[in-house]
């Protein structure tokens, strides 16, 4: 993709998910978004992506969308997953939609001991759709075309054991890790993990819970070498 192509994407009046970019049609919730919220213009341009990699640039017109690039296939996006207890007010919807941002593969839902929400029944469930949409949003915002999955809850004790979990005294070396749990406001529980679980650190400060859900998705991003970046801890000014 030329720099000229990625301006243009960046630039785009939004990003919408359809089912195929090389035909693109909007359903009838992203078409009112698009002509009510968004008061898309006929010559605007928009993305339109199928989630699995694919997107194209199209046009809007009075008629519907008109494809004005080729469908490009973005690289896929390296598998990460954070597992995130749920916090009080609407603290894990912004961990959730930065981590979306940061480039995660996978969100889900931790039950803890220590949980202070409710997260049971018909509250549970609200919870889960409303993370799913705010990560729809997010992926759409940063012209992510590889959905994030925000999977099922699951209980600690059902965490797979490749599964490492952020603790203060944890390790620093994050190599290899790909998936780690962060835990809720009141930390977890004195026998919730296996004495011989994997544990990592999340720096030297005591970080509220959604911070550290936004560390611990930096530092997969940039493992799993998604990023491109390149630190040289010798250069400085």
């Amino acid at each position: 993709m030329s720099p000229l192509e990625w301006s243009r994407r960046v630039a785009a009046l939004g990003q919408f998910i359809v089912e195929d970019p090389d035909r693109p049609s909007l359903g009838r919730d992203d078409e009112h978004h698009l002509r009510t919220v968004l008061r898309a213009r006929s010559g605007e341009e928009i993305v339109v992506t199928d989630g699995r990699g694919s997107w194209s640039l199209c046009e809007v017109n009075d008629a519907g969308l008109s494809r004005v690039t080729p469908v490009h296939v973005d690289p896929p996006t390296p598998l990460t997953s954070l597992y995130l207890a749920p916090l009080k007010g609407d603290r894990s919807e912004w961990a959730v939609a930065k981590a979306t941002e940061l480039g995660v593969g996978r969100i889900v839902p931790l039950i803890s001991q220590h949980l202070v929400v409710k997260f049971k029944g018909e509250t549970r469930e609200k919870i889960v759709a409303r993370w799913r949409r705010i990560a729809r949003e997010a992926s759409g915002q940063c012209r992510r075309t590889y959905e994030i999955v925000v999977d099922e809850p699951v209980h600690v004790s059902d965490v797979p054991a490749v599964v490492s979990v952020a603790d203060f005294d944890g390790d620093p070396d994050w190599s290899g890790v790909r998936a780690v749990a962060i835990g809720p406001e009141g930390g977890w529980g004195p026998e919730e993990w296996a004495t011989d679980r994997h544990r990592v650190g999340l720096g030297p400060t005591v970080l509220r819970a959604e911070t550290a859900g936004v560390v611990a998705a930096s530092i997969l991003a940039f493992g799993a070498g998604g990023w491109g970046f390149t630190v040289n801890p010798q250069r400085h000014e």
